[in-house]
């Protein structure tokens, strides 16, 4: 859990970075990418917690 919240804090700073400095776009943009990626990888750790063991 820690690591989801690290990940969805650098992708806020580079987000707000990228949109507050005019030339710095790539910033926002490498933000999302983070910020999608992480979300990818809390919902492939949730996923395999619901199935049961066999």
């Amino acid at each position: 859990m820690s690591l989801f919240l690290l990940l969805l804090l650098v992708a806020l700073v580079l987000g707000l970075a990228g949109v507050a400095a005019e030339g710095l776009f790539y910033l926002f943009v490498v933000g999302v990418a983070v910020l999608v990626v992480d979300l990818v990888l809390v919902g492939v750790r949730l996923g395999r917690r619901g199935r049961p063991a066999r």
